[in-house]
């Protein structure tokens, strides 16, 4: 039984291992790098925060593809044998398919550890230094931030819009200022313009040229004919702020980037709910190697089919079926009528009831 054991445990290992760096690689790098690749080209971003930008994101998308890559691993691997009879000889030997699935449940058990210390502790601090990154780009290198074809909305109380970028020249930008209530106060368009960044006072400059102005009445805001328009300058400076870019940036940590210990100590009745389904969504979603394991194995030997492209249909359905009970309960997790932080619970909850019948009929067969 233990070269069994490790003839199993290794190919599930390596099947794993090459299904994890497969899906993180095409389902979510795939789609960082067109966002990475804008900043990289349109704003100028040097190539080493792009890099630990990629490390900060895949702690993130681990939690995602390591169950998914262990699922496909268990299809492909499972299914293999079952075409090939080799199930059929091994259980003619007396090994129980209880006993051959020991190490499916060991690596699970070790998937979802892995799972857990990253959901826990890795994946929220990464998302915290992923934003200073952000942040550091911004207040070292503010013109960056500017881009070709690109609205900016870091800055409080502003919207940017340039429709072409050559350098630090800019050309027909859009300025709105906003007000309280997110609306419109003022809007500025000019032809051409110019950043420079006065660090030592902590704003950017923005110089316009042949500029067209119109102002709301602040009395009434929502009143589109009190509009003063028509109102033009040659040339004209529009400070904005770095140092209320900063009080933004520490105002504003969303809840996957605190730690556990934050989230249970939120008592603010409008995030409380948020807040308890996060945290229970990182211990829940830490369980999906276990139910993968308990579906993949009995759906792998029904299915009797060797062919790989079978096992990542069946892998694709199993895992887009969980995922959507995981989106659905965050989704509702500010409305505390739905019970999100009990309803994230619910994939793992069927998925292993599930996988615990049809392995249960499986052993009896």
């Amino acid at each position: 039984m233990k070269i069994i054991d490790r003839y199993l445990g290794k190919e599930l290992l390596v099947t794993s291992f090459f299904a994890v760096a497969v899906l993180s690689l095409v389902l979510v790098l795939g789609n960082v790098f067109q966002r990475l690749l804008d900043l990289l080209v349109n704003h100028d971003v040097p190539a080493e925060y792009i890099l630990s930008f990629i490390g900060y994101i895949l702690p993130f998308s681990l939690t995602f593809t390591i169950p998914w890559g262990f699922l496909t691993a268990v299809l492909l691997i499972f299914g293999k044998m079952s075409a090939e009879n080799e199930l059929i000889a091994l259980r003619s030997n007396g090994v129980s398919i209880t006993r051959l699935c020991v190490p499916v449940a060991m690596l699970a058990i070790i998937f979802t550890g892995l799972c857990l210390w990253i959901n826990v502790q890795v994946a929220p601090r990464a998302q915290e230094k992923m934003k200073a990154t952000l942040f550091e780009i911004a207040t070292s290198n503010p013109i960056a931030m500017f881009g070709s074809d690109q609205i900016i909305e870091e800055f409080p109380d502003k919207k940017i819009y340039v429709e072409r970028k050559e350098g630090t020249e800019l050309f027909n930008i859009l300025v709105y200022d906003l007000g309280s209530k997110n609306i419109p106060v003022s809007v500025i368009h000019a032809k051409r313009g110019q950043l420079t960044t006065d660090l030592e006072n902590k704003q950017v400059l923005m110089r316009l040229i042949d500029a067209r102005y119109e102002q709301r009445d602040e009395d009434a805001l929502r009143d589109l004919g009190r509009i003063r328009q028509g109102i033009t300058m040659k040339e004209g400076t529009i400070p904005i702020s770095l140092q209320e870019l900063y009080e933004k940036n520490q105002r504003r940590r969303s809840l996957g980037q605190q730690t556990l210990e934050e989230l249970l100590a939120i008592d603010d009745q409008k995030e409380i709910s948020a807040a308890r389904t996060e945290a229970s969504k990182r211990f829940s979603f830490s369980l999906a190697s276990i139910a993968f394991a308990l579906v993949g194995v009995p759906l792998a030997i029904t299915a009797h089919r060797k062919e790989t492209s079978i096992g990542f249909i069946f892998s694709l359905i199993v895992a887009f079926v969980y995922f959507f009970f995981i989106i659905l309960a965050n989704t509702v997790r500010n409305n505390p009528a739905f019970y999100p932080e009990y309803l994230i619970w619910s994939p793992n909850v069927i998925f292993i009831a599930l996988g615990s019948w049809l392995f249960y009929r499986l052993t009896k067969k």
